[in-house]
């Protein structure tokens, strides 16, 4: 039976579609939000009975034959690489509704449940990334449908659960005159004296326009290569990406044999996104496993605690804001006048996370980890 371009191209994207639980894919390392919010919790979707399968299966078939040929390949570019290729728009119309069973969906959502989250609800649940050129505009007529120019909001929970807390006693600093030790975990903001003056001078002598942050990544108690200063408003920070430019970790030369960081390493895969954006710096889970990210502008400003929040792949966080960073620092917090003068900083763990609920009580104890100093002159 002879076959066209355009119905190869919709079986090869019904065959990439995001796995439901009882595919046997589920939960396998490489699907990337699959479900859950930001402090733990997964909510699990159950494989649909054959018939709405098969309608589901029916209704998707429908719809992307209606889609011109080089959109449908666009697609498929992106659903096929799982975000990590390059791929622009696809601009579809916004008030086409599908409907499977008794619930009716946008066409743009319909296409984020089936090719990325199974369990999504609302579209409320989502936040549109820079890289789309739909970012910040209104068309009531055409909305960008690329599953990967989308990701799942971290919604932070209140009040935050038990085994995300410090005790205190956690947070003072290490007794050591070791300068290059890792920095102290009561204050996270000693970072530039522990490196070589070379680093922090280069970065403001350079020349380069300013910077909006710095970059440091360790693994353990090592920190592995030099600062990489960041002035685009976008970073991709990755082990192995098929298409990226930015801070490719995997050509950093480490001297550290650990089996444990070795597996960590490989598994940064696509690693991150930080986006710095109007309301503060973003940041994407673009990997296939969960990251942790702790910073002052996620807690509550009278909070005596520090919290390490769970980002799972597919997910994005505000994980600084800059009017919450002004108001904390006040004159008279010991806290805050220890910090260099570049500003504030994030620490965020890739794959391991640490805290009282883990083995790991701090982050320096993590196989593979990022310090981003915030410039907030």
């Amino acid at each position: 039976m002879f076959r066209t371009k355009r119905s190869g191209l919709v079986r090869r994207l019904w065959r990439s579609r995001a796995p439901v639980e009882g595919d046997g894919e589920a939960d396998r390392g490489g699907t990337h939000g699959s479900g859950g919010c930001c402090m733990g919790k997964t909510t699990k979707v159950a494989k649909s009975n054959a018939g709405s399968e098969a309608e589901l299966k029916a209704l998707t078939h429908s719809i992307l034959k209606k889609i011109k040929e080089k959109q449908l390949e666009v697609l498929l570019q992106a659903v096929e690489s799982k975000g990590g290729a390059r791929s622009p728009c696809l601009l579809l119309p916004s008030k086409v509704d599908a409907k499977v069973g008794q619930q009716s969906y946008s066409l743009p959502m319909l296409l984020y449940k089936v090719f990325r989250w199974p369990d999504l609800r609302h579209s409320s649940e989502l936040k549109r990334l820079s890289c789309c050129e739909s970012y910040g505009k209104i068309n009531p007529e055409l909305v960008c449908c690329n599953p990967h120019h989308m990701s799942r909001l971290c919604e932070l929970e209140s009040p935050p659960p038990p085994y995300s807390r410090y005790p205190m006693d956690y947070l003072k600093p290490p007794v050591s005159s070791c300068r290059s030790c890792v920095p102290s975990q009561r204050s996270n903001h000693l970072l530039l004296s522990l490196f070589p003056p070379s680093d922090s001078l280069a970065l403001q002598e350079s020349g380069e326009r300013a910077h909006w942050c710095v970059v440091a990544y360790w693994e353990e108690k090592t920190r592995v290569g030099r600062l990489y200063s960041v002035q685009e408003p976008s970073l991709d920070i990755f082990y192995d990406l098929p298409q990226g430019n930015g801070f490719c970790l995997g050509q950093l030369c480490s001297d550290n044999k650990s089996q444990l960081v070795q597996m960590v390493r490989a598994k940064i895969g696509y690693g991150i996104q930080l986006t710095r954006e109007p309301d503060g710096v973003w940041v994407y889970n673009r990997s296939c496993y969960p990251i942790f990210i702790k910073s002052a502008t996620l807690d509550n400003p009278d909070s005596r605690t520090l919290l390490v929040h769970k980002v799972f792949p597919g997910f994005s966080i505000k994980a600084f804001d800059y009017d919450k960073a002004g108001s904390l620092q006040r004159p008279n917090d010991h806290e805050f006048t220890q910090q260099p003068r570049t500003g504030f900083t994030v620490q965020i763990s890739f794959v391991k996370g640490w805290g009282q609920c883990y083995t790991r009580q701090f982050i320096s104890s993590c196989p593979c980890w990022l310090e981003v100093i915030f410039n907030t002159r």
